[in-house]
């Protein structure tokens, strides 16, 4: 890669990075769900995370999650940092694998918006057994697996529809050779 490109792509990933952030801050301004987990929040940042698998590749996606986990760690502690960091890696995992690996991704966006709900609240079950030396939690996943059902759906149909004026805006700083959904 020039060095032209690689500048280009270190800023695109910056503003992938503060969108992130932006979607984080307004889901924490969200009440919390009745009936749920305190902190369970649609996932709309996750959205961010999803492009920058798809569009240029994992290890920019993870700094995406180390970015948003940093934040959650400043903004509400070192448990908002591991349970983000926990969830957002597993589902930046699953994002990879549905978008990356598998030719012609079987579920589409709304199916892999619920598999990365799902893997981020699996990703999170595990952080908080790990905080708590207990998996009692376990009894929450039945619960957040219909929640992240639901929060998946929406979040697949929000990436769907926002990947265009994604891959619009990221065009001015890359070619758009890599992008493939």
């Amino acid at each position: 890669m020039t060095k032209s490109k690689n500048v280009r792509r270190i800023a695109l990933v910056g503003i992938l990075g503060a969108q992130g952030l932006a979607l984080a801050w307004l889901e924490s301004l969200l009440p919390a769900f009745p009936f749920l987990p305190p902190g369970a929040k649609p996932g709309l940042s996750n959205i961010v995370t999803m492009f920058t698998v798809s569009a240029i590749g994992l290890p920019d996606a993870f700094f995406i999650v180390l970015l948003k986990a940093g934040f959650a760690g400043i903004t509400r502690g070192f448990t908002a940092f591991w349970m983000s960091l926990c969830g957002g890696t597993v589902s930046m995992l699953v994002m990879w694998l549905l978008l990356k690996k598998l030719k012609n991704n079987p579920l589409g966006l709304i199916g892999t918006g619920v598999c990365c709900a799902l893997g981020h609240n699996l990703g999170q079950l595990i952080a908080a057994a790990i905080l708590t030396d207990t998996v009692t939690l376990i009894g929450y996943a039945p619960v957040l697996a219909v929640f992240g059902v639901l929060t998946g759906i929406v979040t697949g149909c929000v990436f769907k529809a926002v990947y265009p004026i994604l891959i619009k805006q990221s065009k001015f700083f890359v070619s758009n050779d890599n992008y493939r959904r």
